[in-house]
């Protein structure tokens, strides 16, 4: 500063006062100058002490506790541990809360898998309490391994038949047909059953259809009821198949087929048919039909009428089956046991087919059903359908 810039020494004031003025004066000049320098100054001073409490703190020589609050001991270090314990403890209480949930549902999983598996009925066959009507179902294409094959209906008739408390016994159909011999072996059944048990009535109620294998059974029956429109009859056997040789000529195709006997590779898709191989199979259908016809007249006997289509294969409604003698008359399950076994209350003796034997079922048999369906393809088999 030059002395035309120096202030006048003003009246009463000593040359020390005048100096100590001029210093003030620079150094108010100087923060004016200098404002962010004197900011970084402070922070660094600040973070000096800090460093120096810290210090004496993990020292054990901590004095007491600054006053402001800002700067206490543990200051901001304790809060940010206190958050990240608290939020540390909120996800745990959070992740045991969904492994207990996910422990439930999996209890519970396992508690139905078990219930479905396990028989808790056991071996035995107890009598259930009270007078009532014991009742199987046979629904579906009647064929072997299916609930409505001879294994199953044969095991629930042999358990209401058992029972003595059962009024009597009825065997709910609703199938198209099937396999000639499952529903042959469940016709034998129900005549073994009949014998061992005389006093025990026996009737078939016919729900939507009862054709073919599933009358086959219906002939065993004391008496047959229907409802008006269900679908009865078709008597009769049928071996169908394809035959594909025009086509593979069309398309160049040459089929090489070798076997060790003359009629092995009958009723093949691929091959020519041979008139004396198709007259062994109307033969034999023929055999199979005329065991279908003796069984529906024994089972009805003198309840058919004279008709010479009533073993042709043709169906006829509920209605006109009663009429045919294929029926007895139109009730339901409820009828029958309401007012002609005197017993209302009806029980379900149907074994159902657990998770095991489906799971057996689906992924065990489920190559050689595959392997079979494609051999009954290739071959043609019967079935009463």
């Amino acid at each position: 500063m030059t002395e035309q810039q120096k202030p006048p020494v003003e009246p009463g004031q000593t040359q020390d006062e005048h100096k100590a003025g001029d210093s003030h004066r620079l150094e108010t000049a100087a923060q004016a100058d200098f404002p962010l320098e004197q900011e970084l100054r402070a922070g660094e001073d600040a973070a000096r002490r800090e460093a120096d409490e810290r210090r004496a703190r993990l020292s054990g020589q901590g004095g007491a506790a600054p006053v402001g609050g800002g700067s206490a001991t543990g200051g901001w270090e304790r809060d940010v541990l206190e958050k990240v314990l608290m939020a540390t403890l909120r996800e745990q209480r959070a992740a045991r809360r969904w492994k207990i949930f996910f422990r439930l549902v999996v209890l519970g999983i396992l508690a139905l898998i078990l219930y479905a598996v396990i028989d808790f009925k056991g071996d035995g066959i107890a009598s259930t309490a009270g007078r009532h009507t014991a009742m199987v179902s046979l629904e579906g294409e009647i064929a072997a391994g299916t609930p409505a094959g001879a294994e199953s209906i044969n095991a629930s008739l042999q358990a209401a038949f058992a029972d003595t408390n059962a009024a009597g016994v009825i065997l709910k159909i609703n199938s198209p047909g099937g396999s000639p011999v499952q529903a042959g072996i469940i016709n034998d059944e129900i005549k073994r059953l009949r014998t061992v048990y005389p006093g025990k009535p026996f009737y078939v109620v016919v729900e939507e259809i009862c054709a073919s294998g599933g009358y086959y059974v219906a002939a065993a029956a004391d008496k047959i009821y229907v409802d008006k429109a269900s679908i009865v009859g078709s008597i009769g056997v049928l071996m169908d198949g394809f035959g594909f040789t025009g086509l593979m000529e069309k398309l160049g195709v040459e089929r090489r087929l070798y076997t060790s006997g003359a009629n092995k590779g009958m009723l093949d898709p691929f091959s020519p048919q041979v008139p004396r191989q198709k007259v062994y199979a109307e033969t034999m259908l023929k055999e199979i039909h005329q065991q279908f016809i003796d069984v529906v007249k024994e089972g009805r006997g003198d309840r058919l009428k004279d008709d010479p289509d009533l073993f042709s294969g043709l169906f006829w409604s509920g209605e006109r089956a009663v009429a045919l003698g294929l029926a007895d008359g139109v009730g339901s399950a409820d009828y029958v046991a309401r007012d002609l076994f005197k017993a209302e209350d009806i029980v379900d003796y149907t074994v159902k087919e657990n998770i095991a034997e489906r799971v057996a079922k689906r992924f065990g048999a489920a190559m050689g059903s595959a392997a079979m369906k494609t051999m009954m393809m290739s071959t043609g088999a019967q079935s009463l359908r």
